[in-house]
Parts: C-alpha cells; structure tokens; sequence
C-alpha cells in the first residue's frame, strides 16, 4: 500500500481555487403523551432495526473474500474503514439503539476497543486497507478540553489512521492550535477549501493539500476532502479567524478531473465533514461526476445502506468511535467488479479492549485525573441528545439556566454530540462528572441575556427553522431546533419559509409580539456585543460574569438528582417527538 500527498499547494496551483464564494400532531391534550414516551425516552415511534439487511451484507462479504477469482488470485480486494465524529469519546460509553420499535442503550465505543477491531479489520486484508477519519476528532470531551486536543494526538497515532480531514469543531481552539494538533496527527490531512486568510505571503494558499492518493488492491485511488463553509457561521467566529472557507462546489470538478487524468486514479471518493442532507445534495450536483462515494460526517448519521444520489454514493459512520464503516471493493484486471458496505459496532463484547491503550489513556488523562473525575450530579432519566425537536439532555441545561438566572425565555444551542449516559441498573442512577458536563457543554461559554421584543423573536425562530429544515439543504447549517426553557413552540416543518411558525407561548401564555421579553443563552466569542445565539440586535445585552459550566454545577449541586424529560417544549405537526434525522425522501432511518 502507498500513499501520496499533493505537496506545496499554493494559490495558483493544484485544483482548490482560492477565489471567494460566490399525520398531525396537535399541540394540546398531550400531557399523558409526553410522559408516556419520556419513560422510554420516546423511543416507541421509531422502525425496528433492519437487522435483515445488516446480515445480507455481512454474508455478501463473507462470499466476495471467499469467490474463486479472489481464491485464485485473478482478483483483489480493497477495504476501506471510515470514522467520523469521534469528539474525543475516549472510554467505552452508553449508546443510543432502536430494537422492535424501543429504544435501548448498549455499551459500545472507546479507542482501546476500537484499536483491537480495527487492527482485526486490518488483518482480513493486510495491505490493502485503509483507514480514514472524517473529522471532529480532537473536540468534545473533557480530555480533549483541557489539552486543547493534545492528549488526543498520541491515541489517534497509535490506532494508525492513514488519512484525516478537520471538522467544524476543529476550530475549536482556535487556527494555530488546530495546526499543531492536526499537524501531531502522523495520518496525511487533506482539506480543499480551507485558505489562510493573512496578512503574509501564506494568504489565500491552501491549509492543507486538496488530496491524497493511494495504491491498494492494483488500483490508484484517489481522495478529495471538504468541510464545513459555514464553520464562521456554527460556531463562534473567533475561532475560525485567519481561515477562509469555500464551497466545496467551487473547486470540485477540478479535483475530480486531476485525480482522474492526471493522477490516473480508478476510483475519486470525497472526505467530507458537511452533514448528510448538504452531502446528498453535493452527491446529486453534476459537477461530482466521477465520484464514486462521498464518505461524509458532521451530522453522526448511522449510515447503514449507501444513500445513491445521482453522481454518487454516501454514506456516514455514526459518532463516538461507536460505529466503523466497511466497505470492500472486488477489483478485477483493473476495475471494480463487486462490492459490499457494513456499518459495522464497535462492540467491547466483540473485541477486548487493548491493554496498551488503556495504559496510554491513562498515562494521558493522569494531569487532569482529579479535575475529570469530579462528581458534580446524577440523573434519574437516561441523557440522550439524539433528537432533532427537544431532548432531556438540553431541557437539562435550559431548566439550570432559567432556575439561576429567571429570565422569560432561555435558550441553548442544538447540539448533537455527547452520547448518553444511563443510570446503573443498582442505583438507578447515573453519575455525571466534569468529564460528562464537557461532553454535554463543549464550550464553558459566559452566560449572556437580553431584551428582545416577541415579534423579532417570533422571525428569529423562523429562521432557526429554516436552519434546519431548508428544502434546498444548502441552506441548512447542520444543527437541530435551538433548545428552550420558558417557551414553547409549535410548527409545520414543511411548511414555506417564513410560515413555519403556528404558535408561540412565553410563561404558557400566548406570545405578546410587542412585548419586551428577557432572553438568556450563552456567549459566543466573536459575534457582535448585541447579538444572542445568532440573535442580533438585542437590547441591553448584559454579560452575567457566570459560565454554563457553573451554572449546571450549581443546579446539580442544588437538584441531584435530577429527572429531566421530554414536555413538549418544542412540537411539530408533520412529525414525531423523536424525529431522528432531518433528511427526507431518501428512505434513509437512523437507529
């Protein structure tokens, strides 16, 4: 196996341009509903695992490895292992499953059970497999906290991935510490439409090089990697200061065209960190033809059947290293005659856990041993935070924020990563450390509020709406519904932009749109003084010289422990409770 970076990339050259970018469900009467479905962590409306499907791929690979032409030698095999949005889960953790129509948690994930599947995976077909991670990797927990990404570094080295692209929280400690962290990273880093934006010479060149080739099975591949443009935009803008980004749209045809013509590459395949809605769009854009698979990320979808778009495939491995992606190329006399694709668990009943990466965990984590470990509360209610509309785990969150501070309305953003965490079967409870509180509140962001007249909160929500459920998902920015405490509302997902919004209640009466209402959420580093959580514009913005992080320690302290469960906070008319994933019309389900 060998692998081949573009090296030197600079403005004028390789094939990143540098240019700029050019069934109803009523609202009323629910109350028994809410609690019935909040007892199973509303898991009763979601499909039964396609368990059928799952195994009819698992034989298929079984019988490709074991086909006469691979017997023989006339043929090869080409295995290819993605993850994506790690966000530095180090340990084995509770996972989020659906089974029968009920929702189930399971232990599944951590580097040192993911290390020994991989290295098995590796060993089916040694030298012709490759390893790649899709981005999100070094931000998320409090390991990764506390070390700016650092500690993380010699974990990922040590399961040896051969190639890696950032992610939108990259960023998360800011552009130089992204460099050394990235740059740690023994794997090649690949990214086309990330630019230095400085006052230097480096201006307009390109971070990293667009792609990344490599020889596997007798046949030259080729892999093109992407983020997020909107990173400016989701998350605070101090951290992406000195980074231009550009839509992948912008450069990708000439990528495709090096890789095939002058490259000579059999197959093109993206590494993509732009959610699974923009990553079926991109794979239905002509400019992409020639693509073979989009392997995407951002968004923890459980891909587990290809999405085929018009142009290509995609697919994207779930979160947490809870989930590995398989898929296994037949190559034959140069072309690709079969394939299969898995998304295979990582399962520590499966696999043992490596016993050197639990001593490097260890020796990683010992600085900052007292500090993660501390317990700050426990929780009578399962913390998930997988669904699009509300979740325990930011009703958690939002009930801390409005018990300190009693404004009208809090708010927090949608986040979708920090798996769950479920109470032990003997206590019933479960433990929530500092560890968990940076797994669930990535950014120890200073406490903000604001006065906010109802009718521009009324249009803010609607773009917050749209955020998520744009039509041409190219527009949506990859989050779920703002999470919220003091309001409630109700809308058609479906519905036109602007028109979405059927009511809002404020303190369970109807919204006053003249009224002055006081808004709290948390600072973002960056944005203008009178903005809120992308709310702009507001008057007396008032900083409370109290973070998020001590805001829920308080309220544990004071509450613990606590049962937050799904109200009804936020509801839809054309859809479920426990939506899942934003994406339609592709028959595509997560569980």
């Amino acid at each position: 196996m060998s692998g081949k970076l573009l090296k030197g990339t600079t403005k004028n050259e390789a094939c990143a341009s540098p240019e700029k970018p050019a069934s109803q469900l009523q609202a009323q009467g629910r109350r028994e509903f809410f609690k019935k479905i909040s007892a199973l962590t509303i898991g009763a409306m979601i499909p039964p695992l396609w368990a059928n499907s799952v195994s009819a791929d698992a034989r298929h690979r079984r019988e490709i490895f074991n086909s006469s032409a691979v017997q023989q030698g006339k043929a090869s095999i080409a295995t290819i292992l993605h993850t994506a949005d790690i966000h530095a889960q180090v340990y084995t953790h509770d996972e989020f499953f659906v089974e029968n129509g009920q929702v189930l948690y399971k232990k599944r994930g951590g580097f040192a059970v993911l290390k020994t599947m991989l290295n098995k995976l590796r060993s089916e077909n040694p030298g012709n497999t490759l390893l790649i991670d899709g981005g999100d990797c070094f931000q998320g927990g409090g390991l990764a906290a506390l070390s700016q990404g650092k500690a993380i570094i010699p974990l990922i080295n040590d399961i040896r991935y051969d190639l890696m692209i950032p992610g939108n929280w990259e960023v998360a400690y800011k552009k130089e510490m992204m460099l050394q962290d990235l740059n740690g990273y023994t794997a090649a880093k690949i990214c086309a439409n990330m630019f230095h934006q400085t006052e230097d010479s480096l201006n307009g060149n390109l971070i990293f090089p667009p792609y990344w080739t490599s020889t596997i099975a007798g046949i030259k591949i080729g892999f093109i990697g992407y983020t997020d443009p909107k990173v400016p935009k989701r998350q605070p803008p101090a951290f992406s200061v000195g980074i231009q980004y550009n839509n992948p749209i912008d450069s990708v045809a000439k990528c495709i065209t090096e890789l095939k013509e002058k490259e000579q590459c059999v197959m093109v395949f993206l590494v993509t960190h732009l959610g699974l809605a923009q990553q079926v769009d991109l794979a239905n854009k002509p400019q992409v033809q020639g693509v073979d698979y989009i392997l995407g990320g951002d968004t923890h979808e459980r891909v587990r059947n290809p999405i085929a778009g018009k142009y290509a495939k995609v697919t994207e491995p779930g979160a947490f290293g809870s989930f590995v992606a398989r898929l296994d190329l037949v190559i034959e006399n140069g072309k690709v005659k079969d394939k299969t694709y898995e998304l295979l668990e990582v399962d520590p009943e499966k696999y043992k856990a490596d016993s050197q990466m639990l001593a490097l965990i260890k020796k990683e984590r010992a600085p900052y041993l007292e500090e993660l470990d501390k317990v700050i509360g426990k929780s009578r209610i399962p913390l998930v935070r997988y669904y699009v509309l509300e979740t325990p785990m930011d009703n958690l969150i939002t009930d801390a924020m409005m018990w300190k501070f009693k404004p009208d309305v809090t708010l927090s953003n949608g986040f979708r990563f920090c798996p769950p965490l479920v109470p032990e079967r003997k206590t019933r409870e479960a433990i929530i450390t500092i560890d968990y509180l940076w797994s669930m509140i990535p950014i120890n962001a200073e406490i903000k509020s604001g006065q906010v007249p109802g009718q521009q909160l009324w249009d803010w929500l609607e773009k917050e709406l749209h955020n998520v459920f744009a039509k041409n998902t190219a527009e949506r920015l990859g989050g779920w519904v703002v999470r919220m405490k003091g309001m409630q509302l109700n809308f058609t997902m479906n519905n036109e932009p602007g028109r979405r919004i059927n009511w809002i209640k404020i303190n369970d009466k109807p919204i006053d749109l003249s009224r002055i209402y006081t808004v709290l959420t948390c600072e973002r580093e960056g944005d203008p003084d009178d903005m809120l959580c992308r709310l702009g514009n507001v008057k007396e913005p008032t900083l409370h010289n109290f973070t998020m992080h001590e805001t829920l320690i308080e309220y544990l302290k004071a509450k613990s422990p606590v049962s937050p469960r799904i109200e009804g906070r936020v509801t839809a008319t054309d859809a479920p409770p426990n939506l899942l994933s934003q994406l339609e019309g592709y028959g595509y389900e997560f569980f």
